[in-house]
């Protein structure tokens, strides 16, 4: 049976605190998103707490709309080590519903100036009336790895700043 999550690890050379303060800006996700589907952070405030909702203003040709609105809610944060949030959206009645995926990012130091970075979708709890409907994942191998270079660009050029 094959696993219903997917990841992918990059080494970066910044320190671990600075990978995870750009993580942690919704501001940078569009950048960092390797499929260009994220278009633009609606809540800009960083990610301080599990439970903090936020959204993104995302674009993708399949969807009925093309633009289309997501609410994250973060399920773990642990700075400067973790993050990771589900993914759904605000329906007509103003409740969150979610989907059952998950983009979780991990770090792990490996000296001073240098972060490996573990990126993971996990579908595992999609339910089926879903994934009649979407395929999973909805994105090639590479998106992980697009991701991950565009996170260590974007870390790189922080440290810099």
């Amino acid at each position: 049976m094959p696993e219903d999550n997917v990841s992918a690890t990059l080494t970066v050379a910044v320190p671990v605190a600075r990978v995870f303060a750009v993580l942690a800006d919704p501001a940078t996700h569009p950048a960092i998103d390797g499929t260009g589907w994220v278009q633009e952070a609606v809540d800009r405030a960083p990610l301080t707490e599990a439970g903090q909702v936020f959204r993104m203003d995302m674009y993708h040709p399949n969807h009925p709309n093309g633009g289309y609105q997501v609410a994250n809610k973060v399920h773990v944060l642990d700075p400067p080590r973790t993050v990771g949030w589900l993914t759904g959206q605000e329906k007509d009645d103003g409740q969150l519903e979610f989907g059952g995926w998950i983009w979780r990012y991990d770090l792990a130091p490996l000296g001073p100036s240098e972060t490996a970075v573990t990126l993971t979708y996990d579908w595992s709890a999609v339910p089926q009336s879903i994934r009649e409907h979407i395929p999973f994942p909805p994105f090639g191998p590479e998106h992980l790895t697009n991701s991950l270079r565009h996170l260590a660009e974007l870390a790189a050029s922080a440290a810099r700043a």
